[in-house]
């Protein structure tokens, strides 16, 4: 009982020295000055045009990300074919390569010295932003559809088709209902990860102030700048928006257990 109690001590004192400390010490500089001084800090422009441009990047991700992860889903558990094994190990490839190397990949494929050219400005640019986030945020849906898919099987969906309906009556009254909470569990560690980035969007968007900066840049860019006060007041936003994906993340656990 007593190497229990003190195996559990331990990991809270090390979870709280890692992570609730320095959490605790943002929150508490940006607010040692008043909530009028966190207003002003996100308030400005510059500010809300990169909270904008985050919630942009995470829509336009996420939705993307949770169609093609249900249907990569479907197709490596049900689907019959060669390949399956590298096409997993490809899907996870975000997991394994770095950001930076995601964004740097982007900028030798899509740049000015590229192999694609396209009619409009790719780099440096909201789609070059969007490529980057799909890509670190691609994986999430599929890992957490396919042991939802694997656990339920597909009897009920034999079933259906045994019955007269078709593909898309069995997908959406069966198997979609099905997925659902596995589904909104993926979709909440995309938007996590799609607000949360840093790397890649760092190499493709070119840290146009103004322009191209989201709130992990826009963290970056007040601090260099000095501005230690607004660089404290943009990391509690991003922490508070990962509190109440924390959060919601319970709670998807929950229902999809």
């Amino acid at each position: 009982m007593l190497s229990r109690w003190g195996l559990r001590g331990a990991v809270l004192v090390y979870l709280g020295a890692l992570l609730l400390v320095p959490t605790g010490l943002v929150f508490y500089r940006t607010f040692e000055h008043g909530l009028g001084a966190f207003w002003d800090s996100v308030t400005t422009p510059a500010a809300q045009h990169a909270f904008q441009l985050t919630l942009e990047l995470a829509a336009i991700a996420v939705p993307l990300n949770t169609i093609f992860g249900i249907a990569m889903a479907l197709a490596l558990v049900r689907g019959r074919w060669r390949g399956k094994a590298l096409v997993e190990a490809i899907i996870d490839l975000p997991f394994a390569v770095s950001p930076v190397i995601i964004g740097l990949s982007l900028l030798l494929v899509f740049g000015r010295e590229g192999w694609i050219h396209l009619p409009f400005q790719v780099m440096f640019a909201l789609p070059g932003m969007a490529l980057a986030t799909i890509f670190v945020s691609l994986p999430f849906v599929v890992r957490e559809v396919v042991p939802v898919l694997r656990e339920v099987g597909d009897e009920q969906e034999q079933a259906a088709a045994t019955l007269g309906a078709t593909g898309w009556q069995t997908f959406r009254r069966i198997t979609l209902p099905s997925l659902r909470w596995g589904v909104a569990y993926g979709v909440v560690l995309s938007v996590a990860r799609a607000i949360g980035e840093f790397g890649a969007v760092s190499v493709v968007s070119g840290h146009i102030a103004g322009k191209t900066d989201t709130l992990t840049l826009l963290v970056q860019e007040r601090f260099e700048n000095f501005d230690v006060r607004g660089a404290y007041a943009a990391s509690a936003l991003l922490a508070a928006i990962a509190l109440a994906t924390l959060f919601t993340m319970t709670l998807t656990r929950r229902r999809t257990a």
